[in-house]
Parts: structure tokens; C-alpha cells; sequence
């Protein structure tokens, strides 16, 4: 049977997203990633450099899935808050390795950092079409604030809206949030 290495790239991405997700860069087991996606250590390093090259490729794959599941699309805000909502509901690891993004990257440069910008370029402009809004910035913001928050923080959800909170209830709660959201004044 023929080597693939697309396949191979593949597998490792997908093991890699997983230990990423649970442990971080810095936590993260080279040695874990390769026995999960039944590859060597070696074909990680060839493809990828190290494991920051590693966990960069992972999130610009990530950011780009992201991005084709939830474009910006010429729905309003509220409307797209509600499908990156679902989205991240339903991919939960997303949010987990933004985080970990986060944390251990800070305020520095992120991996696909241009591409990135890009895509809330694409939804600033899809604001401003669709609503009118000259400058939706800080509407953006806090609505990606709002859906990443509600499902990053599961404990402190729990403890505020309590065990039982309906996450159907809550994405309506959310999308109400974002239209009350009020326009800068720059006057």
C-alpha cells in the first residue's frame, strides 16, 4: 500500500486539534498527537516544523472551517450571532482552542492573523450593508463576546442561569442582546 501523505497530514491535523483542545501548545504531547493519528514524530516535524507550526496549521484550519460553516453572509447581526452560536454548540472544540490561543499567545500575533482579519473585514461590511451601521465594530465585538462567552464559561453559566439553562432559550436571549446592541455615537 502507497504512502499518503495527504491522508497522514490529515490524520495528525485532526489528532492534533484534539490534544490542543484538551492540553494547550504548551501542555500538548507530540508523542500523544503521533500515536493518535498512527503517525510518526518524524512525518509531524517534516510537515509542520514543530509543534507551534503544528498548532499554527491547526488553528488557521480551524479559523478557515470556521469561516466556511459561518460566512458573513447579508444576514443582520443578531442573525449571524445565532449561527456562529450553533456552530460553536456544535463544534465546542473551536472555542477551547481560541482560548488556549489566548492564553498562551496573548495579545502577540495569531497564526493566519491577516486571513483572519480579513473575515471580520467581510463581516463589518456585511453590517454596514445590511444595517446600516457606519461603524459596527464594537457591535461585533460584543456579539462575538456574547456567543463565545455563553458556551466558553459552561461553569459560569451553571451558576448564574443555573443547571437547567435551555440553550435554545439562551441563543434567543442572545440574538434579543445583539439587536439592543446600540450604535457608537461619533459625533
Amino acid at each position: 500500500m502507497a504512502y499518503d501523505s495527504t491522508a497522514t497530514k490529515e490524520r495528525i491535523l485532526t489528532a492534533a486539534a484534539a490534544e490542543f483542545a484538551a492540553h494547550g501548545v504548551a501542555g500538548a504531547r507530540v508523542d500523544r498527537i503521533a500515536a493518535s493519528a498512527q503517525a510518526n514524530k518524524r512525518a509531524i516535524y517534516d510537515y509542520f516544523g514543530d509543534k507551534d507550526g503544528l498548532f499554527a496549521a491547526v488553528l488557521e484550519r480551524l479559523m478557515a472551517d470556521l469561516a466556511e460553516a459561518v460566512p458573513p453572509g447579508d444576514d443582520d447581526l443578531a442573525s449571524y450571532a445565532e449561527r456562529l452560536f450553533d456552530h460553536h454548540r456544535a463544534h465546542p472544540q473551536a472555542l477551547r482552542l481560541l482560548l488556549w490561543e489566548a492564553l498562551e499567545r496573548g495579545d502577540g500575533a495569531v497564526p493566519g492573523e491577516d486571513a483572519r482579519r480579513n473575515h471580520y473585514e467581510d463581516k463589518l461590511r456585511a453590517v454596514r450593508t445590511t444595517e446600516g451601521d457606519e461603524d459596527p465594530r464594537t457591535r461585533l465585538f460584543l456579539a462575538l463576546g456574547l456567543v463565545g462567552w455563553s458556551l466558553a464559561m459552561p461553569q459560569v453559566r451553571r451558576m448564574i442561569l443555573g443547571p437547567d439553562e435551555d440553550l435554545d432559550r439562551l441563543r434567543s436571549d442572545i440574538s434579543r442582546a445583539v439587536r439592543a446592541l446600540p450604535r457608537p455615537d461619533h459625533t
